[in-house]
């Protein structure tokens, strides 16, 4: 039987590491005795904190200075942007979206249409697909369209979109373009710049290893510039302490997107994962990820289980999703995994398995055979 480390097959969800809980409780402890000592150093340290966090997801996805922020989730990450788009530059015209989005995202957008006066075009599956095709998005994608959200990596498929050909055709349409990089940030390289989008938005969850309610909102700053956020306080300026009651005026850069005072526990709890984030071999993680996924995908055709995967590695990120008969096979399933120290996950009849970098070939050789004595 694999050990609980080795056996880990939720990097579409949480994502581990090797002393993740070391670090967790070292960063903790660091925080609670910079924050419950009797001094001044606390505000120094924690915005310390959040800078070294955004400098980390800079880096990644190859964002410039002043272009990246923090926020609690991607959901909330999208609508600061929507709602500091100027004024009436949705009003009358069309927000296109995919049907397989991440749902909150598609919460969020029915919401805004009525009071932001927008029309929503969510593109549907075609019958009997797994995944919205990028030559429908495309089809649908005309110069009324005035903003697209692009799910870079399907959390139900595990199907990456081609981002390099959605965001040409936005600038051929004059539409803004944005990416939910969440569900492939962290294993497969991504940059803001090739392509060029106009803005993106991810959790620091999943393969990238950290804590929940440590969102990332990228924005291109030309846009930046046109950008009003509705939500905004004392960060939102150039100068903080200014505390004369009329003369507020929004920061130049990403800083416009704060607000008040900022939830930082987060990011610090989050940093020591981007730290090892930044130290690790991606090409290598990426490398052993296509090799245990291989190893899966070929286990479903032999036991004849429905990839909903697609199975060239160019068009997917680092899951392998089948559809077992129904939700309760699929419950039942991951009962007889867990039972063998093998964690998944499934949504309805879909069976989901991410294999990481702490996931080895033995436990997935182990799953494989749990599969095959139960489905």
């Amino acid at each position: 039987m694999p050990d609980q480390d080795n056996g880990y097959f939720l990097y579409h969800s949480i994502g581990q590491y090797p002393d993740k809980a070391a670090d967790l409780t070292a960063a903790m402890a660091e925080f609670a005795t910079v924050w419950g000592t009797a001094n001044d150093d606390q505000w120094g340290y924690l915005l310390g904190q959040r800078s070294e966090f955004l400098d980390l997801w800079r880096n990644l996805i190859g964002a410039d200075e002043n272009t990246t922020t923090t926020c609690e989730n991607v959901t909330q990450g999208l609508h600061m942007l929507m709602t500091a788009l100027p004024a009436d530059y949705l009003r009358g015209r069309k927000v296109l979206v995919a049907a397989d989005c991440f749902p909150s995202n598609h919460f969020l957008l029915t919401g805004l249409q009525e009071r932001l006066g927008f029309t929503l075009d969510t593109v549907k599956m075609r019958q009997g697909a797994s995944w919205v095709a990028d030559e429908d998005m495309l089809a649908r994608w005309d110069r009324d369209v005035a903003l697209a959200l692009v799910t870079w990596v399907s959390s139900t498929s595990s199907r990456k979109a081609d981002i390099g050909v959605l965001a040409d055709h936005a600038r051929a349409m004059g539409s803004i373009v944005g990416v939910d990089i969440t569900q492939a940030a962290g294993l497969l390289p991504f940059s803001v710049n090739a392509p060029a989008v106009d803005f993106a938005v991810s959790t620091s969850l999943k393969w990238m290893c950290g804590t929940p309610g440590a969102g990332m909102l990228y924005v291109r700053p030309e846009l930046i510039a046109e950008c009003k956020p509705e939500l905004r306080g004392w960060f939102s300026q150039d100068n903080p302490f200014n505390w004369d009651l009329d003369l507020f005026d929004y920061a130049p850069d990403i800083r416009r997107f704060d607000n008040g005072t900022p939830g930082i526990v987060s990011a610090a709890a989050t940093v020591p994962a981007l730290r090892w984030h930044s130290r690790t071999d991606m090409a290598e993680t990426l490398a052993h990820n296509r090799d245990l996924t291989g190893k899966l995908i070929a286990a479903a055709d032999d036991l004849g289980l429905h990839l909903v995967t697609p199975r060239p590695e160019s068009e997917r990120g680092g899951s392998v999703m089948l559809k077992l008969a129904s939700a309760e096979a699929a419950e039942q399933a991951l009962a007889n995994l867990r039972h063998e120290n093998l964690f998944a996950d499934s949504r309805g009849p879909i069976l989901r398995l991410s294999p990481g970098v702490m996931t080895s070939a033995d436990a997935t050789d182990a799953l494989v055979s749990v599969l095959k004595n139960g489905v």
